[in-house]
């Protein structure tokens, strides 16, 4: 399939080679190439983890095994052949990278690096993060011929175009001060008719390699089907496994043209339904039902999503917090359907069994999200005076549920590794004195130095009024054994 599209002069470079783009935004080329709209394809270059080139890409000549796992239990296997070529640029190929960028008619370069790929720590920008580098590349690009680039976010964070932007001026401006480079370099990044930074949303559910996905492609006569865990815990395989559901919704603003990503289903449109479609994902139809399901399901001890949406009292929970207190303040981005887009999520996607999503993953840096999946609502009811902040009874509900698990023991009693979260230590540091079973040890408002944290939340809790429900429904649950369940069905 490879001879018949082309290498030379690509079109779309991308940054990060992880699931999501291969199962997504290969087979989003690879629609185009078949309907004959597209003659070229995609090269990666993975600036991260190296081993995921060289043990998942390279070997299979840069194929790769997509499976759609529908919720009746249908594996559907197709091989992904537009990625073209992958470039491993933590060895070196950074040289090659850099002619690729210099080609005028490269119209695309993009990303899936994660929301921390965007931020420099503590501020300082360094030579080696990945905005210098491809800072540096556009540098080269505009020396050579100044030619239009889009350069496109994809990574599930909001104002994603926007956080690209701020990081790639901010290198720009640095080297400007210290006359590394011209002012006219930094003019260029900031004409939108060179340099564009549209803001997307994305959403395609692409867990880690399965084991039964390995099994089912080995028994229809794959070889060599190995899940590698590389040095830097990356999970990869030949094969990505992924949900049917797929949504990329994408600003239009592509000043060198681009692909005709309509005829193979992403939604273009403006930067405000952009923005709603992203808002209603992010803050009220999804995400904040995933992290209460993550958090609960850690608690009562799910080895997976779906198995948490098959537990009734979960799966009323997050169907009262999308139904009875997220869809009121939702602003219809009219593109997708809020009411239909939460069904979907409910009763397909979380509840799908053979997509093997785990608690543990989703808890992973909740204090990082709690302040955009459940602050958001929380904020909208404050300042809308047809809403009541103290009607909410579900959003503090998780937010309980969050201070129960930091306490490090599931509902059993037994003690559980806490997922990874920067403030991890400093959470748990706070609730140190409050011992499990022992009533007497909780102090009253003991919880009110995190949940007055308008960094973790967006809002100060204690100051509308919402910490006394909150600290009502945590001595609930770790006063005794059973005690999250009992708390759960009691307000269920």
């Amino acid at each position: 399939m490879n001879e018949k599209i082309k290498l030379q002069s690509p079109k779309w470079l991308h940054f990060g080679a992880g699931n999501i783009f291969r199962a997504y935004m290969g087979k989003v080329q690879q629609t185009l190439i078949e309907k004959g709209l597209e003659n070229s394809g995609i090269v990666v270059a993975e600036t991260f983890d190296g081993e995921i080139i060289q043990k998942a890409f390279k070997p299979y000549d840069n194929k790769t095994i997509l499976v759609t796992l529908d919720k009746k239990g249908e594996f559907k296997p197709e091989i992904i052949w537009s990625i073209v070529e992958s470039i491993d640029v933590t060895s070196d190929g950074m040289s090659i990278v850099e002619e690729i960028c210099q080609d005028e008619k490269l119209q695309i370069i993009s990303f899936t690096i994660t929301e921390k790929g965007y931020s420099f720590r503590d501020g300082i920008i360094t030579s080696d993060h990945l905005m210098s580098k491809v800072t540096s590349l556009l540098y080269s690009r505009y020396k050579k011929n100044a030619a239009p680039i889009a350069l496109l976010s994809m990574d599930n964070c909001s104002a994603n175009g926007d956080k690209l932007k701020n990081a790639i001026v901010s290198v720009a401006q640095e080297w400007v001060k210290n006359d590394v480079v011209e002012k006219e370099f930094l003019d260029y990044l900031l004409d939108e008719k060179k340099v564009s930074y549209p803001i997307t949303m994305i959403d395609k559910i692409t867990p880690r390699p399965a084991i039964e996905v390995k099994k089912f492609l080995e028994e229809a006569g794959f070889e060599n089907m190995d899940i590698v865990i590389t040095s830097k815990n990356t999970y990869t395989a030949p094969f990505v496994n992924a949900e049917v559901p797929e949504y990329f919704v994408v600003e239009d603003k592509f000043p060198n043209g681009r692909p005709k990503f309509e005829e193979a289903g992403v939604i273009l449109t403006d930067r405000e339904s952009v923005e709603k479609a992203e808002r209603m994902k992010v803050t009220t139809c999804l995400n904040p039902l995933h992290t209460a399901l993550a958090i609960y399901g850690c608690l009562l001890n799910k080895k997976t999503i779906a198995e948490c949406m098959q537990d009734q009292v979960l799966s009323n929970l997050v169907r009262k917090i999308g139904y009875e207190e997220s869809l009121i303040v939702v602003e219809n981005p009219k593109i997708i359907d809020p009411k239909k887009f939460l069904e979907e999520v409910l009763e397909e996607r979380f509840a799908n069994p053979f997509i093997p999503d785990q608690p543990q993953r989703i808890a992973t840096d909740t204090s990082q999200k709690v302040g955009i999946r459940f602050g958001e609502t929380i904020k909208a009811y404050v300042a809308d005076e047809k809403l009541d902040v103290r009607n909410l009874k579900y959003i503090p509900l998780v937010i309980a549920g969050w201070m129960r698990y930091l306490m490090g023991v599931d509902d059993s009693g037994a003690m559980m590794t806490l997922s990874s979260d920067p403030l991890l230590e400093e959470l748990k540091a706070n609730l140190n004195s409050i011992k499990y079973l022992d009533s007497s040890s909780y102090e009253k408002g003991k919880l009110n130095k995190i949940l007055s944290n308008k960094n973790i939340f967006g809002v100060d809790l204690v100051q509308i009024g919402m910490a006394d429900l909150i600290e009502e429904y945590f001595l609930g649950m770790m006063k005794e054994v059973g005690g999250v369940r009992k708390t759960l069905e009691r307000i269920l």
